[in-house]
């Protein structure tokens, strides 16, 4: 008989330790989930808005300031030098069937404004569209240009006729084979992790 005052600890039943166990194991794989599945915050959110042939247009929200546009065209960058593949970027291939690969030349320019990234406008632009030109160009605002091994990007727009304008800040110019520079990675943004 035990002593008085003192109480016997009972087990845990297994049906509770196995709730128990489920309990935690869902919040851990809901946390790990969150955590492998969380943005990029080194660069602005974007869409791919249309795409034609080698040319596509990604849309930024508006008021994305010139570093973070700095920072999305150095990213293209990065995967023009590191992979060649665009396809993480969520752009589909540019010339599927080449030999020399499926992003052998591609044009992404980058607005922040929905409107211009929209299919038809686009169509217009390819077409020599006097009356969208001139406002398709003043709206842009960075690129990126890869053809086989040549690559360049820049802040602002980009004519038609692969001229930039005096409003244009050219970020780099040369070929994929260069060693990119050794940059400090951006703030990567606020980590979910409770650690």
């Amino acid at each position: 008989m035990p002593p008085a005052g003192a109480k016997t600890k009972k087990p845990l039943d297994v049906v509770v330790k196995f709730a128990l166990a489920v309990f935690v194991g869902s919040f851990a794989l809901i946390w790990g989930g969150m955590y492998l599945s969380r943005p990029d915050r080194s660069i602005p959110p974007y869409t791919v808005g249309a795409q034609s042939g080698h040319i596509v247009t990604t849309d930024v929200p508006r008021g994305t300031t010139d570093e973070e546009i700095e920072s999305l065209v150095k990213r293209f960058r990065k995967v023009g030098h590191q992979t060649h593949d665009f396809a993480r970027m969520k752009i589909y291939p540019t010339t599927p069937g080449d030999p020399g690969g499926p992003y052998r030349q591609i044009m992404i320019y980058v607005f922040d404004d929905h409107g211009w990234t929209d299919p038809e406008v686009l169509a217009k632009y390819m077409a020599g569209e006097t009356v969208i030109i001139k406002d398709y160009e003043r709206s842009m605002r960075g690129y990126y240009r890869l053809h086989d091994q040549d690559e360049e990007g820049g802040i602002g727009p980009l004519s038609k006729n692969g001229q930039v304008t005096r409003d244009t800040r050219i970020l780099f110019k040369g070929l994929v084979t260069d060693p990119l520079p050794v940059e400090a990675e951006g703030e990567q943004g606020i980590s979910i992790s409770p650690l």
